[in-house]
């Protein structure tokens, strides 16, 4: 995706649940808490492996959010569920159907400056560039850099806070 694109990672955080916790409404938690801020989404894996553990999965999201024609948010979320089992559980008298196992999943925030990779056609421009980005743009970058870091970390206190209503 990225050849000469600049990516800088401005935070990467992991979150682990093992217990009680429903996959099907955390999976549509992550992916529309991601929506409703304005990143179209892909897919790029996901696989499925059954063992007498459970169920096993290892999915890759990918999230962009253009911010200007020079920057743009990507945010990686992978999952790895292990042992994944249906399970019930008993919540105000009722028997409730949810999921066991664990649950692990991984947030990267990466600011990306150049993403059209405009100022790669001449060495020239290359050079443009790393003064553009060094004299001119630099607190601006440094204010994007902090406004992803800090919605990267709500995304992970909402999901954690999703994940402690639901976690029995």
């Amino acid at each position: 995706m990225l050849d000469m694109a600049e990516k800088k990672e401005v935070y990467k955080q992991k979150l682990k649940q093992k217990g009680y916790w429903n996959y099907a409404d955390l999976y549509n938690f992550c992916f529309n808490w991601l929506k409703d801020e304005g990143y179209d989404l892909k897919e790029n894996e996901y696989t499925e492996k059954l063992s007498s553990f459970g169920k096993e999965l290892v999915i890759k999201w990918e999230a962009e959010k253009k911010i200007t024609d020079y920057f743009k948010n990507v945010v990686e979320v992978e999952w790895h569920v292990l042992g994944m089992k249906d399970a019930e559980v008993e919540q105000d008298g009722k028997k409730v159907s949810t999921n066991k196992g664990e649950v692990k999943l991984t947030i990267r925030a990466n600011l990306v400056r150049d993403y059209e990779e405009r100022w790669e056609d001449k060495a020239i421009w290359k050079m443009m560039r790393g003064i553009y980005e060094k004299y001119v743009i630099r607190t601006t970058t440094k204010e994007y850099e902090d406004d992803l870091e800090d919605k990267a970390k709500e995304y992970l206190r909402d999901i954690k806070a999703f994940l402690q209503l639901d976690g029995r």
